[in-house]
């Protein structure tokens, strides 16, 4: 694995504290109505993206997630502007504002949804997959699901035809505990998700997600098993939300005390406290990270609300392909 250094920490630092700002910001302009519809956020597991960059090859490697999916495509590469204006609804988005929250998608930074389906995206990463081998890529994708994708049969399809055929990819629970609203131990006598990679003969094993370190080693092992052709790896990563499912969410199922008790393992303060106690960085310097990062934040706002929302004929422009369209002047580019 890629020796963890000093310039890591400082990254791992400034990149988690802009996603976790990023989508804080987010939370306000959904309250004031300027994003609409559903709102997945992702605060609290940050450490599960900024260890998996570290162990992959960012110029070959792809991602696949769910609908928690605003800050994966930053990470690997998507301008955060765009980010910000497809959750505008905007024209100068990432699909042009078609897309929005839940359909953040990248060909060009290899980052492939946002899916709105439960589990909808697991035979994707697999496919994905299964094409780097066929055309020889040297490629691995990282397939994300949720704890409660865990359940969907196109998981344990997906498990068996992957192992079989030693496809290329790492699949990654992000298990934050509740699914929507409920917990592994409710929908299931077994709530060890990992041990489901057992029924298969695939490597597997549990994760501390709320450690970038761990979540690097544990990545890097299976990433590198992956590209040696010897086939996929199944971990659960365990960590934790601390907002709700979504914005409409009352998170009934859990309480303050509960969500402050993960706040002390917030993985953010973890790598913070580690920059601390090994002088990797003045408190002027750290403070020179925040106001760098509350300017991008601000610098990404005013991006989305000043970009134009896109033209009614891009919608039809893009969906339909038939040239002798009656209807419709036809322009798909």
């Amino acid at each position: 694995m890629k020796k963890i250094t000093k310039a890591t920490y400082l990254k791992w630092y400034e990149d988690m504290l802009f996603w976790r700002k990023f989508e804080d910001k987010l939370a306000q302009v959904y309250i004031q109505q300027k994003v609409r519809g559903f709102l997945h956020l992702y605060n609290g597991q940050e450490a599960i993206l900024a260890g998996s960059l570290h162990a992959m090859d960012l110029t070959k490697d792809k991602m696949i997630t769910a609908y928690r999916n605003h800050v994966q495509p930053i990470g690997m590469g998507v301008d955060p502007r765009k980010v910000m204006a497809e959750l505008y609804g905007k024209g100068t988005g990432t699909s042009q504002g078609l897309g929005g929250s839940m359909h953040i998608f990248s060909k060009e930074h290899r980052f492939y949804g946002g899916h709105g389906i439960v589990g909808g995206q697991i035979p994707l990463g697999a496919g994905l997959a299964f094409a780097d081998k066929y055309f020889k890529r040297d490629a691995v994708t990282l397939t994300f699901l949720g704890d409660g994708a865990a359940r969907q049969g196109s998981l344990h399809e997906t498990l068996n035809m992957a192992v079989k055929w030693d496809l290329p990819v790492v699949f990654c629970v992000e298990n934050n505990g509740y699914a929507m609203g409920t917990s592994v131990a409710r929908t299931s006598k077994s709530t060890e998700i990992w041990k489901l990679g057992n029924g298969y003969e695939m490597p597997c094993g549990p994760v501390d997600a709320m450690n970038p370190v761990k979540v690097a080693e544990a990545m890097d092992e299976a990433i590198t098993r992956a590209r040696k052709g010897e086939g996929p790896t199944f971990l659960e990563l365990k960590t934790y939300r601390y907002r709700g499912h979504s914005m409409s969410d009352a998170q009934q199922y859990r309480t303050k005390e509960e969500v402050a008790e993960y706040q002390k393992v917030d993985p953010i303060t973890q790598v913070l406290e580690v920059i601390k106690e090994k002088k990797y960085a003045t408190e002027k310097e750290i403070k020179e990270i925040d106001k760098r990062v509350k300017k991008l934040v601000n610098e990404c706002e005013k991006f989305a609300e000043e970009s134009d929302y896109p033209a009614k004929n891009v919608m039809y422009d893009t969906v339909y392909e038939q040239k002798d369209y009656p209807f419709l002047s036809h322009k798909v580019e």
